[in-house]
């Protein structure tokens, strides 16, 4: 599998198809080479539009999916897989996640089909995303090719320390979703301070802290050109040792997603 670009691009909620292609164009025309959707935000079709759209070649782009709660099962997983890359454009979806493990979620069966797509090549890897600690461990001893990434909520309120270091141990990305928080990094003043001191914004700085990181992705979300640039060149900041401390230091906890049937409420 090519490596995983560290600063994606999110299209979460980017459900107008104009809107997301474009979107999806101008962010790889900006500089992006990773572009993360799912089968449950009904844009996998725009995505690859907008793909199409850009003057990048497709075999420089990143293109990361999911499967949905309710395409788990071993042959559904199988089938819409297909189905995605079919929307997508694509003849081999280079990371395929499985979204949330709940509803359909079945660990043989599930990653019974993440490794028969894998070994017929409509996917190049495998990802996992929203698992604890012990659904991971428990894919990780089924899956047979090595697992490339863990998508999950990760900003300076919800730094994930456990699952960044098993993220570590076993030699996988972190992918880092919701990571400005939507914006409520603003708010805190840690953040607008360091942000003061670089010139940057309160959501450069939160990009920047989780680049920093070891084993650490993040996929912030964006519509509008500006606010696409703006993210981008988040990797152009250099928090020095005392900045990466001070927001480590922030004992704010929040968590965006959340609901009921999420696993670490199980």
């Amino acid at each position: 599998m090519q490596e995983i670009p560290r600063l994606g691009f999110g299209t979460y909620e980017n459900d107008d198809p104009e809107q997301c292609a474009e979107s999806v164009r101008t962010a790889l025309e900006a500089g992006y080479r990773h572009v993360d959707t799912a089968q449950s935000y009904g844009n996998e079709s725009a995505v690859g539009d907008g793909i199409a759209a850009s003057d990048v070649a497709r075999e420089d782009v990143f293109v990361a999916t999911k499967l949905s709660t309710e395409n788990l099962a071993y042959d559904d997983a199988v089938e819409t897989a297909r189905e995605s890359a079919d929307r997508l454009g694509v003849d081999t979806i280079d990371l395929l996640y499985v979204h949330w493990p709940i509803n359909s979620y079945d660990p043989e069966g599930t990653i019974e089909a993440l490794n028969d797509l894998y070994e017929d090549g409509v996917i190049d890897a495998v990802g996992l995303s929203n698992f604890r600690v012990d659904q991971l461990n428990d894919a990780l001893d089924r899956l047979e090719p090595r697992l490339a990434a863990h998508q999950v909520e990760c900003h300076p309120m919800l730094p994930q320390d456990e699952l960044r270091a098993h993220a570590v141990d076993h030699d996988y990305a972190l992918v880092a979703y919701c990571p400005i928080a939507r914006n409520q990094v603003a708010d805190v003043e840690t953040i607008q301070e360091i942000a003061e001191k670089h010139d940057a914004t309160p959501a450069q700085v939160s990009l920047a802290w989780l680049l920093a990181k070891q084993n650490v992705a993040a996929i912030p979300k964006a519509t509008g050109e500006s606010h696409i640039r703006e993210n981008w060149e988040a990797r152009k900041l250099d928090l020095d040792d005392e900045d990466v401390a001070a927001i480590d230091g922030i004992d704010e906890r929040h968590r965006i997603v959340d609901f009921d049937a999420a696993p670490w409420n199980q």
